[in-house]
Parts: C-alpha cells; sequence; structure tokens
C-alpha cells in the first residue's frame, strides 16, 4: 500500500496539472513535458510525476503513446463536467431529457426497423403499471423501454448520454410517481411507437414534446437554485 502522504502529493501535482491543461498552457493534441521536466516545474519526484499523470490518463485528459511521450486528450475534465450535470436541478435534468428523447425519436422514425417496432411494443406490454411488483420495479421497465426508443435512434453518442442520465431520470421518474409530476399513461406512450412508426420526424418531434409538456409545465413554477 502506498503511503497517503505520496497519494496526496500525487493528488495536489495532478490537480496542478489539471489546471495547467485547462488554461490552455497545453493545447489539446499538444505533448506535455516529459517527467524530468514536470518533476522540476512542479517540485515533485518524478515517481510522484507518473502517479498524477496516470490518474489524469484514466479520467481522460491524458493519453500515453508508447513510445512518444503523454498528449492532451481533453482541456476540461470530463468526470467533473458530468459530476456538475449529476447536481443539476430536477427541472434542467427534466429539460435535457427532453431533448435527448425529441432527438432520438426523431432519428428512430426515419430509421426503426420492422424488429425495433416489436421490440418496444414488447417492452410497452411489460412495462405495465406500478401495481405489477411495485415502484422500484415499475421505474425499472419504464428505463427499459425509453432506452430502447433510444438505441432506435441508431445514434451511439445518445445512447451513451442517456445511459449517463438514467440515474437522474429514474429520479425524475420517482418524482412523477409521487405525486409531484404527472406521469404520461400508457396510452401517451403507446403514442411514442405510433409516431416512430409513422416515418415522419417532424410527427415524432411534436409527439415527444407533447408527451414531455405537462411535467416539464409543473416544474415551470420551481426555480433552481
Amino acid at each position: 500500500m502506498q503511503p497517503a502522504a505520496r497519494i496526496n502529493l500525487a493528488d495536489s501535482a495532478a490537480e496542478n496539472l489539471r489546471a495547467a491543461i485547462a488554461s490552455g498552457r497545453w493545447g489539446l493534441g499538444a505533448r506535455i513535458p516529459n517527467e524530468a521536466a514536470l518533476a522540476g516545474m512542479l517540485s515533485v519526484s518524478r515517481g510522484t510525476v507518473r502517479e498524477a499523470v496516470r490518474i489524469l490518463v484514466s479520467q481522460g485528459l491524458l493519453e500515453t503513446r508508447q513510445g512518444s511521450g503523454t498528449y492532451v486528450r481533453a482541456t476540461a475534465d470530463p468526470a467533473a463536467a458530468l459530476d456538475r450535470v449529476r447536481r443539476t436541478c430536477l427541472r434542467d435534468q427534466l429539460e435535457a431529457r427532453a431533448a435527448l428523447d425529441v432527438e432520438a425519436v426523431r432519428l428512430a422514425s426515419l430509421r426503426h426497423t420492422p424488429d425495433d417496432l416489436q421490440r418496444l411494443r414488447r417492452l410497452l406490454d411489460e412495462r405495465g403499471t406500478v401495481a405489477d411488483g411495485g415502484r422500484e420495479a415499475f421505474i425499472r421497465r419504464d428505463i427499459a423501454f425509453h432506452k430502447a426508443v433510444v438505441a432506435t435512434s441508431g445514434n451511439r453518442a445518445l445512447v451513451e448520454i442517456y445511459d449517463f442520465f438514467t440515474a437522474g431520470i429514474m429520479d425524475i421518474i420517482q418524482s412523477s410517481l409521487t405525486g409531484d409530476l404527472p406521469e404520461p399513461d400508457e396510452q401517451a406512450h403507446a403514442q411514442i411507437i405510433d409516431v416512430i412508426a409513422s416515418g415522419d420526424p417532424d410527427r415524432a418531434a411534436a409527439a415527444v414534446r407533447a408527451f414531455m409538456a405537462p411535467a416539464l409545465l409543473e416544474l415551470d413554477r420551481f426555480l433552481c437554485q
């Protein structure tokens, strides 16, 4: 096990490197100085620099290329950005979810297959109600339906972003089930499948906006802090 002081030095060095990257000292794609130069710049050992670089590589800020050096992969810490998203208020999360859902359904209307529609209808049948196994089980089934809708878009980036939002979306659904937000009924969910099947992206987008509108309207009276 590494001494705590060594770990803290590595964390501190990683923070200093992170700040240097954010300030533009090394641009996107630039190669950062070697271990010896960084050790002198940060007044730490080369071993501490090595650990700090590993931290930033694991966070996606740096990329180590064998025999070439270490390069800036991103100029902002993606982990920190995602953490800030997680801490946004319910209204902001719901608005972000609505934007994802609208684009996903619009694309799904253009790219769906018969198998996609069959899968969505099956998941809607399985979704059921809260009475079927309780609230938590219902939330999992509802999420499965909506994630399948997003997957039907054929856009991997949308799928990954939606997966990230899943925890926040589950909180949104829990709020709707406890009476804080209106919950769209089965007919509203079935209409999503119908507009995907229609092949009309404008109609699909409008239907999802209508689907999300009651909850968004309810949250308009709350201000995010």
